[in-house]
């Protein structure tokens, strides 16, 4: 049984995303969304947040499920018995990103393979920062990520811009 392990911050979750998850279900017998506790990035969504978001958009794909990992992914995927890595890519910029992370994997890994899938055309502008932007700028969010991670979106973003017009300074 070949077991892959498809690592991110996911935050939130994007039909892209979505696309190389479908894409690699169907490669591997076990598909792990491995969400990451910690990334160097400012968070909308806390770490349970986005796992349950993650675990709502792939509820209909049997042989996927989500976890959340601290620590080094290779170790993570070493704990779940992981042989692939599945990374998605949109550009080049992605390109050079992934290669380094994929050099530094094999040096830590050399057992643990890594497999890129390019993400769809429709979906190669997306990135969950992208994202972000849009919903606070109050832009439509459809097919770009699921429908709950819409309402989320708008939930969080409402709620965010509630608490900043309260401690906004009165004149």
């Amino acid at each position: 049984m070949t077991v892959a392990v498809y690592p991110g911050s996911i935050d939130p979750m994007t039909n892209g995303h979505l696309d190389v998850i479908r894409r690699a279900s169907a490669l591997f017998d076990r598909l792990i969304v491995a969400i990451y506790d910690k990334p160097e990035k400012h968070l909308l969504f806390s770490l349970e947040e986005r796992v349950e978001m993650a675990k709502e958009a792939v509820a209909d794909l049997p042989n996927v499920c989500v976890k959340p990992f601290s620590g080094l992914v290779v170790d993570f995927a070493r704990e779940m018995k992981a042989q692939v890595m599945v990374r998605g890519l949109r550009a080049n910029s992605d390109f050079e990103r992934e290669f380094e992370m994929a050099l530094m994997n094999k040096t830590l890994a050399p057992d643990l393979e890594l497999v890129c899938l390019m993400t769809s055309l429709q979906y190669q502008f997306l990135s969950s920062s992208v994202i972000k932007e849009v919903a606070r700028l109050g832009g439509c969010l459809e097919g770009m990520v699921p429908n709950h991670v819409a309402t989320a979106l708008k939930a969080k973003v409402f709620s965010s811009a509630a608490v900043v017009a309260k401690d906004a300074p009165r004149h």
